[in-house]
């Protein structure tokens, strides 16, 4: 069986050539390779830069705009991309310091219902941009979050402090000054590079 390539799909030179299942198969195998090819080179790309169109996408990735448009419809409902978002220059929007701050939960109350009750919390504060439970350094959970300044942050850690008393054993915090003490800037490019790895 002899296929033409076009772009990014093998065709087969006429309709019905397939000599048997074996053949369909075989071209169903390779499509769908193929298919998840252009979906990481997508997804690459838009890692990248998020705010180019599809037909720019296309250009860049030597492929037609309508696979494009289906290959990144399929990333979002796959949940590969689960939203777009810029990264902004922090100081200019008026915030000094990041803070990683870790906690120690009493492992006495981890529970569905202790974890519902720290979402709920962490969405009071939208400046928390990342809360997850996890393990190291003896802790059980880390908040990753911005601040206008020391003495919001500390105001924050306090708040926390007082509210969360019966369920805390532990905090330790790591700060660090935005655009001052960055060595390399919090910028999801760098992953693009490491896709293609």
């Amino acid at each position: 069986m002899k296929f033409v390539f076009h772009i990014n799909y093998l065709i087969p030179p006429r309709a019905g050539a397939y000599s048997n299942a074996k053949d369909y198969y075989c071209i169903r195998c390779i499509l769908n390779v193929m298919g998840e090819q252009i979906k990481k080179k997508l997804l690459v790309e838009l890692l990248k830069n998020s705010k180019r169109s599809d037909r720019e996408l296309a250009r860049v990735l030597n492929s037609s705009q309508p696979t494009i448009t289906r290959a990144r419809q399929k990333l979002e409902r796959e949940g590969m991309i689960k939203g777009y978002t810029i990264v902004a220059d922090w100081r200019k929007l008026g915030f000094e310091i990041m803070a990683f701050t870790f906690i120690k939960m009493r492992p006495e109350i981890r529970s569905k219902e202790i974890s519902k009750k720290v979402k709920q919390y962490s969405e009071k504060f939208p400046f928390a941009i990342y809360v997850a439970f996890g393990e190291g350094f003896g802790m059980t959970g880390v908040v990753v979050a911005l601040h206008r300044n020391y003495r919001e942050y500390m105001h924050d850690l306090s708040l926390f402090r007082m509210e969360w008393k019966d369920y805390v054993e532990d905090i330790k915090s790591f700060v660090t000054a935005l655009g001052e003490a960055e060595v390399k800037e919090l910028s999801f490019t760098y992953l693009a590079k490491a896709l293609l790895m």
